[in-house]
């Protein structure tokens, strides 16, 4: 049984293996959580403490209950589905890790995408995003410079004119911007080379725009690819 000491702990952590767990698919939408007593095995934890937290997950809106059936992995995700995912992000070098190797596969190909298919309109959108940073940047502006960092992006995406990407960006938008505008303010914040790398992270974005504006898809893919692995070397 858990000691009342650690209680909050021991809740804390078993939260947090739940959370993990159905955020990273060991338990997919629609299925049905394990029994508490199996649960409790697993997690080497009280019941009581499986059931409370399975109680907080299901205010999160990550589970549901039904009745004389179980408890499921929600259908329907919250808004704040990215809140979760970012505090997981963030405390997980690992998983860090992983969303920049997602970002690299994943953006590299908007960028090429967008090399060859955006619009003069979109082209001036990524202009004005442009401008935003380089004044965030001037000005020293920590949060504008990560506004502006993850609004290129999107509008980046947005410009492949793919509809499978736009779509799938759309499904976890909230979590790669945040997860753009948490590595550029973390990067920034505390350190004494920030204006140094806040004005290589700009001329990185002005030559990824360089290469769409262009149309030169693999100077595009290869500006995007250097500029992930820069956000990665700036946290190891």
């Amino acid at each position: 049984m858990d000691s009342g000491s650690n209680t909050r702990s021991v809740l804390t952590r078993t939260l947090r293996q739940l959370e993990e767990g159905i955020l990273r698919g060991e338990w997919t939408v629609d299925t049905r959580l394990p029994a508490e007593r199996a649960l409790a095995t697993t997690l080497a934890v009280s019941r009581s403490t499986v059931r409370e937290a399975i109680q907080r997950l299901v205010s999160k809106g990550l589970l549901e209950t039904r009745p004389g059936s179980g408890v499921y992995v929600a259908r329907r995700r919250p808004t704040g589905i990215a809140a979760p995912w970012l505090q997981l992000i963030s405390e997980s070098p690992p998983l860090r890790d992983e969303t920049l190797e997602f970002r690299m596969v994943f953006e590299c190909a908007a960028a090429r995408f967008a090399a060859h298919r955006a619009t003069h309109d979109e082209h001036r959108a990524l202009e004005r995003i442009l401008c935003r940073m380089r004044d965030a940047v001037s000005d020293a502006d920590v949060d504008a410079e990560a506004r502006a960092d993850a609004e290129f992006h999107a509008t980046l995406t947005a410009a492949s004119h793919n509809q499978m990407l736009d779509q799938f960006y759309g499904s976890v938008i909230a979590v790669l911007r945040d997860h753009i505008a948490r590595n550029t303010y973390d990067a920034t914040l505390n350190n004494a080379n920030a204006p140094a790398q806040s004005l290589s992270r700009l001329r990185q974005h002005e030559s990824i725009y360089d290469a769409i504006r262009d149309g030169n898809a693999d100077a595009a893919q290869q500006a995007m690819l250097a500029h992930i692995e820069y956000v990665g070397r700036q946290f190891h």
